[in-house]
């Protein structure tokens, strides 16, 4: 077993192990830790525990030590250089006439390094631009490309459902979301319904598509042939949240029905023991036949120009003479 913390470097990031050193560190404490990239801070987001020493990439980092208050000053002194960062990066870029949006700019605890986070439709030569702005800072300069999801993430915002971004409150990672969980949960495919701020697919769509795919698995699809208490009827209309079926009744003289998904029993699901279809027979080729429909004999007469063999005319030998093929040639005469 191993003593761990639980880092988080940006609100809803994903969440690092370290090594407490020694500190008994509460959850929502500002730290001073060391990183691959240097001296950075974070909050705890997970307090001292232990785990298995299997789930710990060795060796771990160490927690250097609570935020002080000047460390607080430090940091932030660090948040007004990113304001001064950012317009003077916005005012580099009219400069140079790039095709790019700039979304936010962090600079190191230690200052060593500063990242500038845009976005752009295509790649885009920045080399020029990243000469300009270490001119102006005197550190090392990053520029990193991200996209509208990561954008979204960082500014933050109120979804249709009025509440705070899935992925800024507390997604760590982005899923792929696709068209086909929407047509599964049964929502419309008009894309400005299904679609967040970010102009992608929601990504509620995701982490709810594990209980529709529980649901499905016990409700009968639309289409079955199910059996109650009032007889057997087919399935008209489901619904995967409340278990609601609506059956229609083999008998045309009843009226439909709603019935709790528990009390019916299923004689057949919709799309199976379809009956096949036959195979398509293959149609032969009709064998040519001499006359009076008899077949044609293998002794027939050739083609002018085809030996009486049946074997194909030698072409090179036509060429290399000039006559037909296969012809008897006179030969030559001697030399006198």
């Amino acid at each position: 077993m191993t003593e761990i913390v639980g880092i988080r470097f940006q609100n809803s990031g994903k969440v690092y192990y370290f090594s407490p050193n020694g500190l008994t560190l509460p959850m929502g404490t500002l730290v001073i830790v060391e990183t691959a990239r240097g001296i950075e801070y974070g909050t705890v987001a997970l307090p001292n525990h232990k785990i298995d020493s299997e789930k710990v990439v060795s060796p771990l980092k160490n927690v250097i030590r609570a935020m002080t208050e000047e460390d607080q000053r430090t940091l932030e002194q660090n948040r007004d250089r990113e304001r001064r960062a950012y317009k003077i990066g916005e005012q580099k870029i009219a400069q140079r006439g790039l095709d790019m949006k700039l979304v936010d700019v962090n600079c190191a605890f230690d200052r060593s390094k500063m990242v500038f986070y845009f976005t752009a439709d295509t790649r885009v030569d920045f080399r020029e631009l990243v000469k300009d702005l270490a001119a102006v800072f005197h550190m090392r300069i990053e520029l990193r490309q991200i996209g509208v999801r990561d954008e979204a993430k960082m500014f933050g915002g109120l979804g249709v459902c009025g509440r705070e971004f899935c992925c800024r409150g507390y997604l760590s990672d982005f899923q792929p979301v696709s068209i086909k969980m929407a047509k599964e949960q049964g929502l419309s495919l008009n894309p400005t319904k299904i679609s967040g701020t970010c102009g992608r697919l929601m990504c509620c769509l995701k982490h709810e598509q594990d209980v529709y795919e529980e649901l499905q698995k016990i409700t009968p699809r639309i289409g079955s042939i199910v059996k109650t208490e009032q007889g057997t009827g087919r399935v008209e209309d489901a619904n995967l949240i409340t278990g609601k079926l609506r059956i229609r009744p083999d008998n045309e003289d009843e009226v439909p029905y709603t019935i709790d998904r528990a009390e019916v029993e299923v004689l057949q699901r919709a799309g199976k023991n379809r009956p096949k279809r036959p195979a398509a027979k293959q149609q032969q080729k009709p064998k040519p036949a001499g006359k009076e429909g008899a077949p044609a004999p293998r002794d027939a007469a050739p083609k002018d120009g085809a030996p009486k063999d049946g074997s194909k005319p030698n072409a090179n030998a036509r060429r290399r003479t000039g006559r037909p093929a296969n012809k008897p040639q006179k030969p030559d005469k001697p030399d006198t």
